[in-house]
């Protein structure tokens, strides 16, 4: 048998083990709950710094279409003293050979000439040859077209050109000097020499821009062949020779995707803050129990002092 003394003795003793124990644990779990509010409190400022970032540094994204039809671009030379000899659109990457080059001869395609003040002084005079351009790419449309000066001051001798995206644009346009200033103020020009043959082949690139407007502009690759000049007599002109050609079939655009996605954003911030509510509301309750807890035992340890006295 055990005596009284020692059961009561031992029984406070377990149970302050008990309550010391779940003390520490409570304690623990207090501290676990606080650190990852820490976390969660990193992860929102690190969400908010990553969106922002995101929205100042849109990505680039590049997408082609494929289309079997262009809208026939417009083909502005300032030929200067230059005169067009002939034009004519061919098929399938042939080009007859030439009859009577440097000689006058059939004008094929859709010209218009014009005359406006220079966009840049605005005090000369511009004189522009307005060809349209190819539209069939199926069938590799190009267009072909001979040039003859006959004397220049120059040791080099070349024309200016510039493309714009739509010859009927210039067409349907009611001012069309005031389209050619604009067309020379957007886009950029080239020049081919005089003595070769510059095979021009173009691609079209269009760029959406963050108000929703739409920018178009020319690429092009050139390459330029030696002309043989077989006349019997030796001639002191310039023939000038340009095929302007498509270079593919796909239109490509260009735009900026700003990446951060807002409801993403949203989504994980309300995970984030509900979390904070519960570890905060679990702490807020692991803090009243520990004071529960303390004021009972110093209730207990009271009686039993008061009991011994």
């Amino acid at each position: 048998l055990v005596p009284d003394s020692e059961l009561g003795t031992s029984a406070p003793s377990l149970r302050f083990s008990k309550t010391c124990l779940k003390n520490v644990f409570s304690v623990i779990l207090l501290f676990i709950y606080l650190l990852l509010m820490a976390v969660a409190v990193f992860l929102v400022y690190q969400t908010i710094s990553d969106f922002r970032e995101k929205l100042k540094h849109p990505v680039m994204s590049v997408s082609y279409k494929e289309v079997s039809l262009y809208d026939a671009p417009g083909i502005a030379f300032y030929p200067g003293k230059a005169q067009l000899l002939s034009c004519k659109h061919h098929y399938y990457d042939h080009i007859p050979p030439l009859v009577n080059p440097g000689q006058q001869g059939k004008i094929e395609c859709s010209t218009w000439r014009i005359n406006y003040t220079d966009p840049f002084t605005n005090q000369t005079m511009k004189y522009a040859l307005v060809v349209q351009g190819p539209r069939d790419v199926k069938k590799k449309e190009l267009v072909f077209l001979q040039f003859h000066l006959n004397e220049t001051d120059q040791d080099f001798s070349a024309i200016d050109y510039l493309l714009f995206s739509s010859f009927q644009e210039f067409i349907n346009s009611p001012e069309k000097a005031e389209f050619m200033k604009d067309c020379e103020s957007s886009y950029s020009s080239w020049k081919f020499s005089g003595g070769f043959r510059t095979w021009v082949k173009m691609s079209l690139v269009k760029t959406k821009e963050e108000d929703g407007s739409e920018t178009v502009e020319f690429k092009q690759e050139t390459s330029v062949v030696n002309y043989i000049d077989q006349r019997t007599k030796p001639r002191s002109d310039q023939l000038f020779f340009v095929v302007f050609e498509w270079k593919d079939p796909f239109i490509q655009t260009v735009q900026d995707i700003i990446t951060a996605n807002p409801w993403n954003m949203i989504a994980l911030l309300c995970g984030i803050f509900l979390a904070l509510f519960k570890a905060a509301d679990f702490a807020k309750l692991s803090v009243k129990w520990m004071i529960k807890i303390r004021k009972r035992h110093l209730k207990r340890r009271s009686q039993a002092m008061n009991h011994i006295s």
